[in-house]
């Protein structure tokens, strides 16, 4: 079939290469470029943290988020046989802390965690000896924490040029810097006219909020630091009393941190009190965040719906994805499957454990 996609982010070019690989004809549309610098998923953290969203998320998200680490290692085989290039995957858990102080809430996190997951073997307590056998800079400032053994990360600027490589070099056809005003059943308005497709896909995130008015941005602040004196091997969490912050591990001693979830479609740049209260938190974990350089400071809107769990609609020549909210890396691999399952016809209404709704 002949496919036009409008959206080149991380749904895009994960579902244009699926598709390619089954023979169809890809063309990509993107406002952006080729690397996908304006996305929120060139500058997310890439976790991939069932266990941690389950939390806030409850058990409807965990289920098919815990596949993801074993999707993603599948998918980046596929990909390093398709390409010269390697995607690194950090599968190796995540550490949960907490400053003394705030023991109360690591308490806290660990109940509702239980709750919604119920006994998991892949959940272990950690005193100071567990987290130094983790990792051996924390013990430190920490005496207590939390393993989450199913959980990891991987390397998302990697995999987003990787994708573009992988869907280049099979013949896909790239139109960078060329929004997409609308999409309908077989047809993408764009500035040089419409262009009709067999099918019409919409990954625009929360650039198709006029198409879907039920589309919100939730805005999120990031930053990348080089720490070449900090050695954390996975992404910590810490817990405390206004948010809980994230650490992760990228190559070349690049740390993302962040934390903010703010209900707003604002992209101005970070504000200086989220700065001021990310840094202070980061250097609490750990010291050697002092002599850290900041590498780039970002403020992206994640695309949500009502319920901030992910949608498939599909009709006939038609198919829109949306509402990936904070979890995207977690769950594009499943969204992405069920929208292949919709193009050939397997329309089975809300499945996958009522995480994601598909509508025909």
């Amino acid at each position: 079939m002949k496919v036009g996609i409008a959206g080149a982010g991380l749904l895009g070019r994960l579902l244009g290469w699926q598709l390619q690989r089954r023979g169809h004809q890809v063309t990509l549309f993107d406002a952006g470029d080729e690397l996908a610098t304006d996305s929120a998923a060139y500058v997310a953290a890439a976790m991939l943290a069932p266990y941690s969203e389950a939390v806030t998320s409850g058990a409807e998200l965990f289920g098919v988020g815990k596949q993801a680490v074993s999707q993603w290692r599948e998918l980046l085989q596929q990909l390093s046989e398709s390409s010269a290039h390697a995607v690194t995957l950090n599968d190796s858990g995540s550490v949960v802390i907490a400053h003394e102080l705030d023991r109360a809430n690591l308490q806290h996190f660990s109940q509702k965690l239980r709750a919604a997951v119920g006994d998991d073997s892949s959940i272990k307590t950690l005193d100071r000896a567990g987290i130094a056998e983790l990792e051996s800079e924390l013990p430190i400032r920490f005496s207590q924490g939390l393993w989450l053994a199913g959980e990891g990360c991987l390397d998302n600027r990697a995999l987003l040029r990787a994708l573009h490589d992988v869907l280049q070099a099979g013949g896909a056809e790239l139109r960078w810097h060329c929004p997409v005003s609308r999409v309908e059943a077989g047809k993408l308005n764009t500035p040089a006219g419409t262009e009709s497709f067999d099918w019409a896909i919409d990954c625009r995130g929360l650039g198709a909020k006029t198409d879907w008015p039920e589309v919100r941005g939730v805005r999120g602040e990031i930053l990348w630091v080089r720490a070449p004196e900090v050695q954390l091997g996975r992404p910590v969490r810490l817990m405390h009393p206004r948010y809980h912050l994230y650490i992760t591990p990228k190559p070349g001693d690049i740390y993302v941190v962040g934390a903010t979830e703010i209900e707003s479609e604002s992209q101005a740049p970070v504000t200086v009190r989220s700065q001021l209260e990310l840094l202070s938190a980061l250097y609490s974990v750990h010291s050697g965040f002092a002599e850290a350089q900041i590498v780039g400071s970002y403020a992206r809107c994640r695309p949500s719906l009502p319920d901030n769990l992910p949608q498939v609609q599909v009709s006939d020549g038609l198919l829109r994805l949306n509402g990936l909210y904070r979890h995207g890396y977690l769950l594009a691999p499943t969204v992405v499957e069920s929208a292949i399952n919709a193009l050939d016809g397997d329309v089975t209404g809300t499945f996958v454990q009522n995480a994601l709704t598909v509508t025909s």
